[in-house]
């Protein structure tokens, strides 16, 4: 049986994007299987899963338009810029309301410069940043233009901030939310991240990987997205 096709799944936490890869070879034993756009394990959210000749496709869904829903703790910074790293510094959290988060929040928004995090896995000079940072590295990395189409507060809860964005390809969620602490003067980090929307779809179409399991073959292909 030949499939081919977009799959929309939910990633849960504390899995790899690649682990959802191997769940969907094993289920539909197919070697051909692949994603548009890494999330970060503790990430969860939306992971266009790609099937066969779809597979030729993910540099094309990968440079669309990504939507997320951000918690963004402010008062701490870590070295990897989210909850995982080791914390750096802690600084008290102004009072701030609804009218100063939604000032430090509009001056992101646009075309901006960002520079990518030490783990990311971005290459520079050939080489991951990511695996330099496991190696204790830290290297200068050039900025880059990325795009902040919206960027809307939603919840304060402080020292919590939670906001939704619509991005461009190569945005670093992480690498904003510590810009925006910087802003503040208190600094920030990443608490949790959920991607919303990816190249026009919803998380709200996708199916959990639970759900995934307990599917047939044909109930799987009968899902399947043509691209």
């Amino acid at each position: 049986m030949e499939m081919n096709g977009i799959l929309l799944v939910d990633k849960p936490p504390s899995m790899t994007s690649h682990d959802v890869v191997n769940i969907l070879r094993k289920k539909l034993n197919v070697k051909k299987v692949g994603h548009a756009g890494t999330l970060d394990p503790a990430a969860t959210g939306l992971l266009l899963m790609l099937v066969g000749a779809a597979t030729k496709q993910s540099q094309f869904l990968m440079s669309d338009i990504k939507a997320y829903s951000v918690a963004m703790t402010l008062g701490t910074t870590t070295h990897t810029a989210d909850h995982t790293g080791t914390v750096l510094c802690r600084a008290p959290v102004p009072e701030f309301d609804d009218n100063a988060i939604k000032e430090a929040l509009s001056h992101f928004q646009g075309e901006i410069s960002q520079v990518p995090p030490m783990v990311s896995a971005k290459k520079v000079k050939g080489k991951k940043l990511y695996v330099l940072a496991r190696k204790g590295l830290t290297i200068e990395r050039p900025a880059q233009n990325i795009t902040i189409y919206d960027l809307v507060l939603r919840k304060i809860n402080l020292p919590e901030v939670c906001f939704d964005v619509r991005c461009s390809k190569g945005t670093y969620i992480r690498t904003l939310c510590e810009d925006i602490g910087k802003h503040l003067g208190c600094g920030a980090h990443m608490s949790a991240l959920r991607r919303t929307a990816c190249a026009g779809y919803s998380v709200s179409e996708a199916v959990s990987v639970d759900e995934l399991l307990r599917m047939s073959i044909e109930a799987v292909q009968a899902r399947l997205i043509t691209v």
